[in-house]
């Protein structure tokens, strides 16, 4: 079976696409350790509850875990402001999540990765810039950023660095009444991204199929950046 024995940690896992993907990963074979605040509820998957912003407890959770073959940060949300009512807090902490994590994690995981690792970000569509989200696409500007950077360091290796970046997704943070007033709009298609779609392509990045595919940004959004 593809993927069997390989081990795979993914942040964000007991929700939204961070739960699409550690569903797919696990049936196809994968050992799966999901990392989320809650308990992840999936077959299959073994799960360490923890803070992700707590960076000392986050590097602790994974000191054990061995081996990683793979790499998945679906952890994230999303504030919205226009200019005029912009709070820096928000910046700060979603630039902490988007940014600060991965980079904490990855700076621990990738020295340790064998040839065949993976790391795959989950980002947004919305990094080359949205209205009434300038806050939101700076963080995942900058994630697009660091990967591109990781994914030149860590070639010569066999290591790839890809983000997946989905438009409106029909998870539970498009309808958190902390995101701000911005309404997610659906697609050409006719509708929004699911997050089963997303764990596919996901999925599809940390295969031997996709070895020659690094350091991309790689839209899925029905049409919405056409």
């Amino acid at each position: 079976m593809p993927g069997e024995s390989r081990h795979v940690l993914v942040t964000g896992a007991s929700s939204g696409i961070g739960l699409a993907i550690v569903r797919h990963l696990a049936a196809e074979g994968w050992r799966v350790t999901g990392l989320a605040r809650r308990a992840v509820k999936a077959d299959g998957v073994a799960s360490a509850q923890v803070d992700l912003t707590d960076m000392p407890a986050a590097l602790s959770s994974i000191a054990s875990l061995g081996r990683i073959d793979a790499f998945v940060h679906a952890a994230g949300f999303l504030r919205s402001g226009d200019l005029g009512n912009l709070d820096p807090a928000d910046l700060a902490a979603m630039w902490q999540l988007h940014v600060a994590v991965p980079e904490a994690l990855v700076n621990r995981i990738a020295p340790r990765m064998q040839a065949g690792g993976r790391i795959v970000l989950i980002g947004s569509r919305t990094s080359s810039g949205q209205a009434g989200k300038s806050q939101y696409a700076a963080t995942k500007a900058a994630m697009l950023g660091m990967a591109r950077s990781w994914a030149m360091e860590l070639a010569g290796r066999g290591i790839t660095v890809n983000v997946v970046a989905p438009g409106a997704t029909d998870t539970p943070m498009l309808t958190d009444p902390s995101r701000g007033t911005a309404k997610p709009k659906p697609p050409p298609i006719g509708r929004l991204v699911r997050p089963e779609e997303v764990a596919g392509l996901t999925a599809y990045l940390l295969s031997p199929l996709a070895a020659s595919i690094t350091g991309q940004q790689i839209n899925i959004c029905g049409g919405a950046s056409l």
